[in-house]
């Protein structure tokens, strides 16, 4: 059979080639089914070289043809009409779009896109050719993945092991440590709740874990303790997402976690309605790294007094005689830090949420919270001793507050570059 299957390789790529082929003509509209089967049936023979092959293919033969878009571009411009934008519109789409909306029809076909733009992604950066490619199957998965057309579900004990397995499997913030810890997070005072696509049913997308308290919290120990004794409050009023993690990498760019939030948000207030605020406790991943590159504070607006102090506070952590990896291995911990630094630390943390969230180098996690509209609302100080929580942000949490009346509007400020903070934090610079 090896070699066989060495022997007929070579063919697995022409057969795959005039599979798409045959898939994007006029027969391929009206067999559309049975074809996109053949061309799913022969990519999953090709080897990682072929495939290779096969995307190049894709990205350079499938484009759209400059002739015509050139004409019906100068058509339109010369008469804009209803028409004639029309006509653009159907030259400039690439015809690979048209091939993996056929593909799309076969049993498996939203699998396979989702496969194809995995490899894609873990491929781009060496090959920049493919960027259109890639932003076509982005294109379509977000039509396809639309969080109108996914169903949230709550995650519970009792769900099927498969998905269970799965959460374990990419819970990405907060390890989770076997079944044991599983169980806990599943508890009554805790939920998890995840999106599924109708063609995924078994495939959790991504899911939010939330913890359901009297107050809100600021540290993430006792929230993750699997040994923790489950709380027996029956009107909790804070309800904590600490944790949010994506199951499918070939969804990157696809906005998925800002709509389950707000949904879950509103499923738990009709749930229960002793909750009064939404919350997350959220780490603050770039922090160290931005503070140790040396923060360049005259690319943003602030007084010279807040200016000259907190070039005081880098002064003080004084990472050009010391870097952070070495003062943590010196046994660094919040607890044996000075006063000064935990002033220090606190207020650069501060303004790296509020001035640089909305810039290039600012935190991923900050952009989504306070683009999905939540209000900077706490910073929590020895909030995550974990080795990592130590190495990017000095061990600081932050609470990002989900005030459902007015997430909107604070999405709004987001885009015009403003971080909505609440007066402590304000203070903190």
């Amino acid at each position: 059979m090896k070699l066989l299957d060495h022997l007929n390789r070579p063919r697995y790529l022409t057969k795959a080639l005039a599979a798409a082929n045959n898939l994007i003509s006029e027969r391929g509209e009206a067999n559309g089914s049975s074809m996109a089967q053949e061309l799913i049936s022969q990519y999953q023979l090709l080897d990682d070289a072929q495939r290779s092959v096969f995307y190049t293919a894709l990205a350079e033969k499938f484009n759209p043809d400059p002739s015509l878009v050139l004409q019906a571009a100068q058509a339109y411009a010369k008469a804009p009409s209803a028409q004639s934008l029309i006509a653009l519109t159907k030259v400039t789409e690439a015809p690979r779009q048209e091939l993996f909306r056929r593909m799309n029809r076969a049993p498996g076909g939203t699998k396979a896109a989702l496969t194809m733009r995995r490899e894609l992604l873990r491929l781009l950066d060496k090959r920049p050719d493919w960027a259109a490619l890639d932003y076509d199957i982005r294109h379509l998965l977000s039509s396809w993945f639309n969080p109108g057309f996914l169903k949230m579900h709550q995650v519970d004990w009792r769900s099927p092991a498969h998905v269970l397995e799965k959460i374990i499997q990419h819970e990405a913030v907060h390890a989770i440590d076997g079944w044991d810890d599983l169980r806990r997070r599943l508890q009554p005072d805790r939920r998890c709740f995840a999106f599924f696509h109708q063609q995924l049913p078994d495939e959790p997308l991504i899911f939010v874990e939330v913890a359901l308290l009297s107050e809100i919290p600021g540290a993430i120990g006792p929230l993750v303790d699997k040994k923790s004794t489950p709380s027996d409050h029956k009107k909790p009023k804070v309800a904590v997402f600490y944790s949010i993690s994506n199951c499918e990498p070939g969804l990157r760019g696809v906005s998925l976690g800002n709509f389950l939030i707000k949904r879950v948000a509103e499923h738990l207030k009709n749930e229960l309605p002793s909750l009064g605020t939404f919350v997350t406790l959220s780490p603050i991943p770039g922090l160290i790294d931005w503070l140790t590159r040396g923060p360049q504070f005259n690319q943003v607006d602030l007084p010279l007094t807040t200016r000259t102090r907190l070039e005081q506070a880098l002064a003080t952590l004084n990472f050009a005689n010391q870097t952070w990896v070495q003062r943590l291995n010196d046994g660094w911990t919040p607890a044996t830090s000075t006063a000064k630094e935990r002033e220090a630390l606190t207020s650069l943390c501060a303004i790296y949420l509020i001035y640089f969230a909305t810039r290039r180098e600012g935190s991923p996690v900050a952009k989504f919270h306070l683009g999905n509209g939540a209000e900077l609302h706490r910073l929590n100080w020895a909030a995550d001793l974990s080795k990592k929580g130590l190495r990017e942000s000095a061990g600081l949490m932050v609470n990002y507050l989900y005030n459902l009346d007015a997430v909107e509007e604070n999405h709004g400020h987001f885009a015009q570059g403003q971080v909505i903070s609440s007066r402590s934090v304000n203070k903190l610079i």
